[in-house]
């Protein structure tokens, strides 16, 4: 696979999805694909890099960097531009502190948010963005 930024994320996760979402909105530059944690590009991903699959962290694989937790958040955000970058700031904040945040929110996601047993069907041109 040759895309440059590939966002591994819990599929089943309804705030997740919003997530993505949010990122496919604002991705001017197409500088995205996306990949369930559950899926088989997913878990192939994962074993690429070596990672353990972890439901509760986003990933983003940015070329050969891999950042999870709270960095694959700031990372996505800087490359989003606009004022989202200005949200990079927060990674001078020890990443201990930020993914403990990160973590805390992951831990209750379902609670507040719930999970979905299937899939929304995304638009053709949309579609494009999903590896899987």
């Amino acid at each position: 696979m040759s895309y440059n930024k590939i966002i591994l994320f819990d599929g089943d996760c309804n705030f997740c999805n919003k997530s993505i979402n949010f990122i496919i909105k604002r991705d001017s530059k197409n500088l995205f694909k996306f990949a369930r944690l559950q899926g088989v590009i997913g878990k192939s991903l994962l074993n690429q890099h070596n990672l353990k699959s972890d439901l509760s962290s986003l990933i983003l694989i940015d070329n050969k960097k891999v950042y999870d937790k709270s960095s694959a958040v700031l990372n996505i955000l800087k490359s989003l531009g606009s004022f989202y970058a200005l949200l990079y700031l927060f990674i001078f904040v020890p990443k201990p502190l930020r993914d403990f945040l990160y973590s805390l929110f992951a831990k209750y996601r379902y609670k507040f948010w719930g999970s979905s047993d299937f899939c929304l069907l995304p638009s053709l041109e949309i579609s494009k963005k999903f590896l899987d």
